[in-house]
């Protein structure tokens, strides 16, 4: 949880690189070499990301972690799976998958990886028990995960901020899923000596066009299509398999609309420390996306409620 978390951020500026790759990977790295040095029998799990695989169309289902492969010859193969990362973020999350594999096999540590779906919603049955307890709700281009920036800009009569066709399928959980799931990698060592376990840490694929009319029919605000910021496909298909956490105990959480009503609750009790200006995308992935994003501009994005 020590890593810089978010894609956005990491693509902003050269400064902002240095610091992901510095602080992600040589946290991991310093994390393994801690828990040599200590002699402790400990559990390392580390929150990661979808994005390790890449979202391009991945022509049929995204196993957990390893994959099935016939090299050259005629020999079969259960390898770790080909990394395809789409921001300075994700790759450093490549980078500590490489280092898990490593420190297993030189060190046996025990190692799990979780590769997580974009996080939704704001509470989990202990956080909403008291106020005191509540989550941070992080509503910018930076920061802000996406659907809980759409639903931030519908209770707020925003319309909802679309990056190109919208066509890009993404993988979601909600925020009680993944402590749940947190929860069962703990409490699911592998053994000494076992490579690094990988789950799937999602609770279903959408497209991010169907996530946007979800909530804008519910919130009756506008869809607006804005160039997109990062490079990445327009369109992509995404299926991801979760049998392990299944297996396990997790029920997932799918988008409900009714869930949708406790975030805008949030929302709307806290919207008066909302900066309309902080709305619009401010991170662009290359030049080429920075003067295609040229004509947004950030006070021009005004609250109706």
């Amino acid at each position: 949880f020590a890593e810089q978390r978010a894609a956005p951020y990491s693509m902003k500026t050269s400064k902002t690189k240095r610091y992901t790759v510095d602080n992600n990977v040589g946290g991991s790295n310093n994390l393994c070499c801690a828990v040599i040095d200590a002699e402790v029998d400990a559990h390392i799990v580390h929150l990661g990301t979808m994005g390790v695989y890449g979202y391009g169309t991945s022509g049929g289902e995204i196993p957990e972690g390893y994959i099935d492969v016939v090299l050259p010859g005629g020999r079969e193969a259960n390898i770790l799976h080909p990394a395809y990362p789409g921001s300075v973020y994700h790759a450093t999350k490549c980078l500590d998958a490489l280092l898990w594999q490593f420190y297993q096999k030189n060190d046996q540590l025990r190692i799990t990886d979780l590769h997580q779906g974009i996080v939704w919603g704001t509470n989990t049955p202990q956080t909403i028990k008291d106020e005191r307890l509540v989550n941070r709700f992080d509503y910018d281009g930076d920061y802000g995960t996406v659907l809980n920036r759409f639903l931030m800009q519908g209770a707020m009569g925003v319309p909802l901020t679309v990056y190109g066709t919208g066509g890009q399928t993404r993988a979601f959980i909600h925020i009680t899923d993944t402590a749940r799931c947190i929860e069962i990698a703990i409490n699911n060592p592998p053994a000494e000596g076992e490579r690094v376990e990988i789950f799937n840490q999602v609770a279903e694929t959408r497209r991010v066009r169907d996530v946007a009319k979800l909530v804008a029919d519910q919130t009756n605000v506008e869809v607006n299509l804005l160039p997109n910021p990062r490079q990445e496909a327009a369109e992509n298909e995404l299926d991801v398999a979760n049998r392990k956490f299944c297996s396990l105990g997790l029920d997932p959480i799918t988008l409900d609309a009714a869930l949708f009503d406790e975030v805008t609750e949030v929302v709307n009790k806290y919207k008066h420390r909302c900066d309309p200006t902080k709305i619009l995308p401010a991170s662009f992935w290359n030049k080429k996306r920075a003067e295609e994003c040229a004509s947004l501009d950030p006070s021009s994005v005004k609250i109706k409620v």
